[in-house]
């Protein structure tokens, strides 16, 4: 029995993963600019901005 060429075609797409790092590359990215946006959205809230202000007062205002 022999393949027809679309077939053929198919089954080699099956295996092939040359695109696979691409993939992987897009993942990461997506990945890490939702970690940076969720990062963000915490380090701009209320209690953190009042909390690492008061640590640079304070660091400011230390006498050596």
């Amino acid at each position: 029995m022999t393949r027809s060429p679309h077939t053929a075609r198919l089954a080699a797409l099956a295996v092939d993963d040359d695109g696979m790092s691409t993939v992987e590359y897009a993942v990461g990215t997506v990945a890490a600019a939702a970690f940076a946006a969720l990062l963000y959205a915490i380090v701009s809230g209320d209690d953190i901005m009042a909390a690492l202000t008061g640590i640079v007062q304070r660091a400011l205002s230390t006498t050596f």
